[in-house]
């Protein structure tokens, strides 16, 4: 399957906010549909990053349906489902870069192998990250900022420092938590290399 096309076919049937274009264009000239989504968990992959987000964007509005019914749509806008889910990781463009290490193979000898190395140049958190970069190129309604920026959920770094706030982001924005299960759900059953 190629998830770059079905990447832009998504991006293309749904997003129409001003500054997308400029988005797209930015999108196409960094690694976002080369790059791996992580150095050796889920899809740990050249394409992996785009992968995650097609398969994320699949999740999602698989628990908007079970959660507000058939049609969804009145209630949640499938624009702002499709710019959640594809873009929620941009904070990883140009961040991975192929290196090698010595690890031992079955015989006992080294060898040496590529991995991915994460090299962050643009050490502004992750999913606060995601939504600096977009809000570069467009404007994000609150619920699609709310959503990308805490799609890492009990997992962000924010709140195993102690930050008590989320449960009541989850309140206030029901769709922020579907979206962190749809992220959880993509990563942990979908994405097994």
């Amino acid at each position: 399957m190629d998830y770059k096309q079905e990447f832009l076919e998504i991006f293309y049937d749904n997003i129409e906010r001003e500054g997308s274009d400029k988005l797209l264009e930015w999108l196409e000239r960094s690694d976002f549909f080369t790059a791996p989504a992580s150095t050796n968990r889920h899809s740990s992959v050249e394409g992996g990053l785009c992968m995650h987000s097609v398969l994320v964007y699949k999740r999602f509005l698989r628990l908007l349906e079970n959660e507000y019914g058939k049609d969804w749509q009145q209630k949640f806008s499938p624009e702002s489902a499709a710019i959640i889910a594809l873009l929620h990781d941009v904070c990883k463009v140009d961040c991975y870069q192929v290196s090698s290490k010595n690890v031992k193979d079955e015989t006992g000898r080294w060898q040496s192998v590529p991995y991915y190395k994460f090299d962050e140049s643009l050490p502004y958190g992750h999913g606060e990250k995601s939504v600096y970069i977009l809000s570069s190129f467009m404007k994000l309604t609150r619920e699609e900022a709310m959503a990308i920026n805490w799609h890492m959920g009990n997992a962000d770094a924010r709140v195993k420092g102690g930050y008590w706030g989320l449960s009541g982001v989850f309140y206030s924005f029901p769709t922020t938590l579907l979206f962190h299960i749809a992220d959880m759900q993509a990563a942990f059953l979908d994405e097994t290399c």
